[in-house]
């Protein structure tokens, strides 16, 4: 039911979606190259130049992307939006909002959640293109393999059906992420502690939730 808050939408995917491209690309940059080194490293005598661009994007695509990128929002965004909403709480703001006859749902958290489930997929996708890029680099100019053969098999690995179960993930935790810490924000209580207790528990549920639900979908997608 109106009024819809497309402004608040708007201004949450640029604060949780641009304001993460930073850390996102950084993160993929690194998981490639350590999975490109580590391979390396460990077995020199396996043909490398096939099997390190198959290891790199599907590892990446299904796995390491959609996973690590969204712990690490965990951190980022869920402590930010239950601290927010807390403090929100905490000030009466939220209270404010309800003398004012504003649906706190609608302007507060809907436009949060959206987002997240909007803007989840789309680090993912720039997760997963950095990380393979970065696995390139490493492997082109660290371990002297040829690009054109490196590129040849990142294509040929890359497995729709994996890309789009890598999507679905990232919907997911995009959605627990943002409702864990909506839902500890807007119930926060005692004061700046309570603001404190609301963050970790966001975190703390929000890593055990992706894990299990990461379980579950690699389980029925499997």
């Amino acid at each position: 039911m109106p009024p819809y808050y497309f402004s608040n939408i708007a201004r949450q995917i640029i604060e949780i979606g641009f304001f993460s491209l930073p850390i996102v690309g950084l993160t993929g940059v690194f998981i490639g190259a350590a999975i490109v080194l580590q391979s390396s490293l460990s077995d020199p005598l396996i043909n490398q130049e096939q099997i390190i661009p198959k290891l790199v994007t599907i590892t990446i695509i299904k796995e390491l992307g959609p996973v690590l990128i969204s712990l690490i929002m965990v951190g980022k965004v869920g402590s930010s939006v239950a601290a927010e909403i807390g403090t929100m709480r905490i000030t009466e703001q939220i209270d404010a909002l309800t003398t004012l006859n504003i649906n706190p749902f609608k302007y507060l958290i809907a436009p949060r959640i959206l987002a997240s489930i909007i803007v989840f997929p789309i680090l993912t996708v720039c997760a997963d293109l950095i990380g393979i890029f970065g696995g390139c680099i490493t492997a082109v100019f660290e371990f002297n393999h040829n690009l054109n053969i490196y590129i040849k098999h990142t294509a040929q690995f890359f497995n729709t059906y994996d890309f789009i179960t890598g999507l679905i993930k990232a919907t997911v935790f995009g959605a627990i992420i943002s409702v864990s810490s909506c839902y500890y924000g807007y119930h926060c209580k005692e004061g700046a502690r309570g603001v404190g207790v609301a963050t970790t528990s966001t975190v703390v549920l929000s890593s055990i939730l992706i894990i299990l639900a990461n379980y579950m979908i690699t389980l029925i997608h499997a």
